[in-house]
């Protein structure tokens, strides 16, 4: 079988879906690696380096002519999707949850897609597969490395012959990966860190990294019948943000975190919260995209300044502004899942395996997956009745 690596081509996507370094695993599961001409230039991997890992070179359309699957960081555009034919796969981080237009236009073309973004991210044997953790360890990371070089002002406390420098405040707003890379990376740089998160489970991983866990004393139980949580009120979740708009008040870094894949992000930092903020903060949207962002002023893709002089950062791609380093990472993510996929050197899909049944959004001429389904299915008439 062979496995073709595409050459990106979104606007700022410098990732390649494969690296040298992992070239040895693929081959040795009896797969041939073809790589199109300057895939890995926006990782500073020349072609030569690929060949000399034992790919083969090949221009674009000999990619995609030859190659059994294709392999990709992000969807294909419209142009690189026409080139796919039928019985071909295509592997990838698809967000077929945002674009289940496009996983149907590919199911009746008779190809198959598999995304990485649909990982089961609580099965332990799928982690090594876990792209959207890998790379959202990038992100968290290099979130704080923006703030930093944005901040007028030192992370650290410092102590000089010219006076002492206070550290910077910082404020991690949702605790899953890529907070706990942010929590991390900040109190490394010196900053002085609190973190928020709705889930309670998550105050120790917080302190375990040098956190301080913040608690808000209107916090609701809103747990209901059955064991199902409740909806908060407007009065409770009114209460909870002007607490919330408090501690905002007094940072000097914030940097937000919580994403729901295909989701609009929940807002975290109002508008009110921004204007309570100090002259000189700022603020990192990790969330921010075409669905919205976790700052209500957050400007996708943007940096602004606000009337008040506070900074808010909305980068999309963070990933991707460290192309060598989360390449590796995923590359490690996407050849774990290929070679789960694979028996006796060929493509084998068992969907009665979680992973496959998970990631496989569409075969056989049809969408398979279940959740991407759903988004396809036609909405039902206003004005029926439930019998």
């Amino acid at each position: 079988m062979k496995v073709g690596v595409a050459r990106e081509t979104a606007h700022g996507e410098r990732r390649v879906a494969l690296v040298p370094d992992a070239l040895g695993k693929l081959t040795a599961a009896g797969l041939d690696v073809l790589v199109e001409t300057g895939a890995g230039d926006g990782s500073q991997i020349p072609d030569a380096v690929f060949a000399e890992a034992g790919a083969t070179i090949v221009p674009t359309a000999e990619l995609y002519a030859q190659s059994d699957v294709i392999l990709r960081v992000q969807k294909p555009s419209p142009e690189e999707a026409a080139r796919l034919r039928e019985g071909q796969a295509v592997v990838g981080l698809l967000s077929p949850l945002l674009d289940p237009q496009l996983m149907q236009e590919l199911a009746g073309r008779g190809i198959t897609a598999i995304s990485l973004d649909a990982i089961p991210r609580m099965l332990s044997r799928a982690q090594t597969m876990d792209a959207l953790s890998s790379q959202a360890n990038v992100g968290g990371y290099k979130a704080v490395l923006l703030a930093a070089n944005a901040y007028g002002r030192y992370f650290p406390l410092l102590t000089t012959a010219a006076g002492t420098a206070k550290p910077a405040n910082c404020l991690i707003l949702g605790i899953g990966v890529a907070g706990l890379q942010a929590i991390g990376t900040a109190r490394r740089l010196g900053a002085v860190v609190k973190a928020y998160d709705v889930r309670p489970e998550t105050k120790e991983q917080a302190e375990s990294l040098g956190a301080q866990f913040v608690t808000l004393k209107t916090a609701i139980d809103a747990t209901g019948a059955g064991g199902y949580a409740r909806e908060l009120t407007a009065e409770e979740r009114a209460a909870q943000q002007a607490e919330l708009n408090a501690v905002i008040a007094g940072m000097d870094i914030v940097i937000t975190t919580a994403q729901v894949p295909g989701r609009k992000p929940p807002v975290l930092v109002t508008a009110e919260a921004v204007g309570g903020m100090k002259p000189g903060s700022v603020i990192v949207d990790m969330a921010a995209g075409p669905l919205g962002g976790n700052c209500e002023l957050s400007q996708a893709g943007e940096s602004v300044v606000t009337e008040n002089a506070v900074t808010i950062l909305a980068p999309e791609n963070l990933p991707a502004t460290m192309p060598a380093g989360a390449s590796q990472f995923y590359a490690r993510n996407i050849s774990a899942l290929l070679l789960q996929l694979v028996k006796d050197g060929q493509l084998h899909l068992d969907f009665e395996e979680e992973v496959t049944a998970a990631t496989v959004i569409t075969h056989g001429g049809a969408v398979v997956q279940e959740a991407t389904k759903k988004l396809l299915e036609p909405a039902a008439p206003a004005g029926g009745s439930a019998s």
